[in-house]
């Protein structure tokens, strides 16, 4: 109890170094979303109402984060289109660095996305990367202001679609609710003459498509590092081409990362207080050791402290 009162004065910005996405680019076009706190609904990101995570595999905001609202613009896209997610968090880039990130289509019908009930909504996975050939996870690349890449299917049917990109970060994804989920959905409009549309056992509901006990939500990332990621959630859809995604699972030594690069998009308008002195420069620690063990154990015990905080105010 001492040690995490003792970090809460230390270092308040632990506590709001969530995220939420600042931007997408679109094959070079960049999508700025609204910054946290505010209320204007014309951007392609649906909007969200905090930065905090979603913990539970049945809570409805698991779909598109916490109590996201319809946004009332549509980005245009084609098949095989490369698309940049750019995560942030109120201490700057994304903060976390183990777990999984997936990303999944949903198929809004005749009316535009801005229209629909992400309730509705029946998934398909298009997209999925967990570590790297040294052992890094995917998303230890946003610590450094990189945003996560995504392409479309080359041969996706042209439609209205959200785009739901997703991140779980596994720091306490060993205890039974500690794995946390940032979602995030986009509105695009598929052009092109494409016909590939996924077959009924690909489609999954969110929430619905994923357990609390999934070997890839409720595990310990830190014991057992050369242990093969076992993905949630469904396969990539099977209409999908094998170069268009990562493979179903990634263990150490295959690549999942695609060979580009791309301009990054710009940062939203930060909308909390700045960090103190330890906590820039705690984080500068943990973004120049991506990888490294002691760092990762340390960030574990940080959470876990301040869960403990928490559960012990309610």
């Amino acid at each position: 109890m001492k040690l995490a009162i003792f970090l809460l004065f230390l270092c308040p910005s632990l506590v709001v170094a969530h995220g939420w996405v600042g931007s997408i680019s679109i094959a070079g076009t960049v999508y700025q979303g609204p910054p946290l706190g505010t209320s204007d609904p014309a951007h392609v990101i649906r909007q969200v109402d905090t930065n905090s995570p979603v913990t539970s595999v049945s809570d409805p905001n698991l779909s598109c984060g916490p109590h996201a609202q319809p946004a009332s613009d549509i980005a245009d896209a084609n098949p095989g289109d490369l698309i940049g997610v750019d995560w942030v968090s109120t201490a700057g880039p994304w903060f976390h660095n183990v777990g999984p990130m997936l990303t999944y289509l949903a198929n809004c019908g005749s009316a535009p996305c801005s229209q629909f009930d992400a309730s509705n909504a029946m998934w398909f996975k298009i997209q999925q990367v967990g570590r790297d050939a040294s052992g890094a996870w995917a998303q230890a690349s946003l610590n450094n202001g990189a945003p996560a890449m995504l392409k479309l299917p080359s041969n996706l049917a042209p439609g209205n679609y959200l785009l739901r990109h997703e991140i779980i970060a596994l720091q306490n994804g060993v205890s039974q609710g500690g794995a946390e989920f940032y979602a995030s959905c986009s509105q695009l409009h598929v052009g092109g003459s494409g016909s590939g549309v996924p077959t009924s056992s690909d489609l999954v509901k969110i929430p619905g498509a994923y357990s609390a006990v999934d070997p890839g939500i409720l595990v310990d990332v830190y014991s057992n590092t050369d242990a093969p990621y076992i993905f949630p959630g469904p396969p990539i859809a099977s209409f999908i081409s094998g170069g268009d995604s990562a493979p179903p699972s990634n263990p150490p030594g295959s690549s999942v990362m695609p060979s580009h690069t791309t301009t990054q998009p710009g940062r939203p308008t930060e909308t909390s207080a700045t960090p103190s002195a330890s906590c820039r420069l705690r984080r500068n620690v943990l973004v120049a050791n991506p990888v490294k063990r002691s760092i990762p154990n340390d960030l574990n015990r940080w959470h876990r402290a301040l869960r403990d905080l928490r559960s012990s105010r309610r």
